[in-house]
């Protein structure tokens, strides 16, 4: 006799499948947004980022203010179990704290940069990134990079060199400074590699912005200290007003808090190839907007320089992507 007859059907008794919810039902609309928000906070971030520069022109302390807002959003967060807190012992803390480290000289960097010379030139610099990253895969590491991936290298290093002779917005403060972040990422990258937490990418940022803000306070008291007490909160307050100051450095460090976490997120849900091109597609948002709003005027040649970078760029990541993707299907 059948169930049925019996009224012992799945859909009577009740156990129908749960509806899937819309992230599963529609995953390529969710990836997509993930990536337009990772852009539109980073956008915003750079163009609030530069200027506060134009008042207030204190690249130590307004890195410090990004990762002060950042960690203080993170207690919040934990506090409220959105997420919830990963304990962490001593042995995560060793691998997480060089980790902490680059990135607070990265981003320390960063920022010298961007208050130095344009936005668009930092960016065009730190296009070298992978380059910096294939030496020290060769060389550090012992990896043997692929000459495909070299000779990808060289539009890039070419591009760059190009831009960087006619930047109109050139200073040497702005191009050493893009050269140590890079520099300094590219060792996070490595240090990240032997960071296995076991965590989620969340709480791993949270640590990783905990302890970079206590590496960022000294240099940025040290250097900067003194003229920010002797004159640099009373001329930025002339300038613009204690609430608008107070709330610029607010939103550029909730915004540097929320693109990078959003970044960490979307790249965990796509493939390499995909987090290649988001990548590359990223850089060309952010150089594209700095050019139109802050309406900087770039040689022929810089233009040109700046394109052939950022197309090399995109060789490298999908020759590295089609790579990476090989290795996973062969293991």
């Amino acid at each position: 006799m059948s169930t049925a007859s019996f009224g012992l059907s799945g859909t009577s008794l009740g156990l129908s499948k749960p509806s899937k919810s819309f992230g599963e039902k529609f995953p390529v609309l969710v990836t997509g947004f993930f990536f337009f928000s990772w852009y539109f906070l980073n956008v915003i971030f750079n163009i609030l980022n530069k200027k506060v520069y134009n008042y207030f022109p204190y690249p130590y302390f307004v890195s410090v203010v990004h990762l002060l807002v950042g960690v203080v959003y993170c207690l919040f967060s934990w506090a409220f179990g959105l997420p919830k807190r990963v304990p962490i012992d001593m042995e995560q803390l060793a691998f997480l704290t060089p980790v902490a480290f680059c990135h607070a000289i990265g981003h320390v960097m960063s920022n010298v940069s961007f208050a130095a010379v344009a936005v668009s030139f930092t960016h065009t610099i730190k296009a070298l990134e992978p380059f910096f990253s294939a030496a020290a895969s060769q060389f550090v590491l012992g990896h043997q990079i692929p000459l495909s991936l070299w000779l990808s290298l060289a539009p890039v290093v070419f591009g760059v060199s190009m831009a960087t002779l006619t930047e109109l917005s050139f200073n040497w403060t702005g191009f050493v400074s893009a050269m140590i972040s890079n520099i300094a990422f590219t060792y996070r990258s490595i240090y990240s590699k032997k960071a296995m937490t076991g965590m989620d990418s969340t709480n791993v940022y949270a640590y990783i912005s905990i302890i970079a803000l206590l590496v960022c306070i000294p240099p940025a008291l040290f250097i900067e200290g003194p003229q920010l007490m002797q004159h640099g909160f009373a001329d930025a307050i002339a300038k613009v007003g204690l609430q608008k100051l107070l709330s610029d450095l607010f939103w550029i460090g909730m915004f540097y808090h929320l693109y990078n976490q959003v970044a960490a997120n979307t790249l965990e849900r796509v493939a390499p190839l995909t987090h290649a091109v988001g990548n590359v597609l990223k850089r060309v948002f952010v150089i594209g907007f700095s050019i139109i709003v802050f309406g900087n005027r770039i040689s022929t040649q810089t233009g040109i320089g700046t394109v052939i970078a950022i197309a090399g760029v995109a060789i490298y990541s999908l020759i590295k992507a089609n790579m990476e993707e090989h290795k996973r299907k062969v293991a």
